[in-house]
């Protein structure tokens, strides 16, 4: 076996880059998957953060057979509803409207592809409880800007940590990037840590 391994992150967030790297993990490069996020008529959240997930590793992985690929998406769920990334602050208040004074869901599809195209997926999902939201709170938010390009219009390690009484499962999943399973994956694969 060759000694040189190449890990290649499908994903242009920030966040992702900086959850590997607190446990000792730096792509050798970033190469975010272009492909159409939309969800498929009635698909449910878990199966569309898994989805994305592998399509976003598989489009990479064709441009790099000899390296380790790992993509990632996360999607919020209500019930069986995807909440989206709003684009706009109407958007977010939505969302955080709907999230106000309830339990959701956030799933985050892990796929890793290793040279010679093993694969292994992992879905990993985390209960978020969201305390009631005053009108006050949900403006004060969306004046912070912190909602954008976020799943669901919030984010955990920002603000919005002081709705969130409490969690069930992996906070770095919510963050994006679940690291105990993806570092298990990258181990699983032969990927040396």
């Amino acid at each position: 076996a060759s000694l040189t391994q190449t890990l290649i992150l499908a994903s242009a967030s920030p966040r992702r880059r900086d959850l590997l790297a607190q446990i000792g993990i730096v792509p050798d490069s970033v190469s975010p998957a272009d492909i159409d996020e939309t969800p498929r008529r009635a698909e449910l959240p878990g199966a569309l953060a898994r989805r994305l997930a592998n399509e976003k590793a598989r489009a990479v992985a064709r441009l790099h057979d000899e390296a380790f690929v790992l993509a990632a998406d996360t999607v919020v769920g209500v019930g069986r509803r995807v909440l989206p990334k709003p684009g706009d602050a109407d958007a977010a208040r939505d969302c955080l409207a709907l999230l106000s004074g309830r339990r959701h869901r956030v799933y985050g599809g892990h796929t890793l592809i290793a040279p010679g195209g093993r694969t292994v997926s992992r879905l990993v999902t985390t209960v978020v409880r969201f305390n009631r939201l005053a009108q006050n709170d949900i403006e004060a938010y969306l004046g912070s800007g912190e909602w954008r390009d976020k799943a669901g219009g919030y984010a955990i390690q920002g603000l919005a940590a002081a709705f969130i009484p409490s969690i069930n499962g992996s906070y770095s999943n919510v963050v994006g990037l679940a690291v105990a399973e993806v570092r298990a994956m990258l181990a699983g694969l032969g990927y040396r840590l």
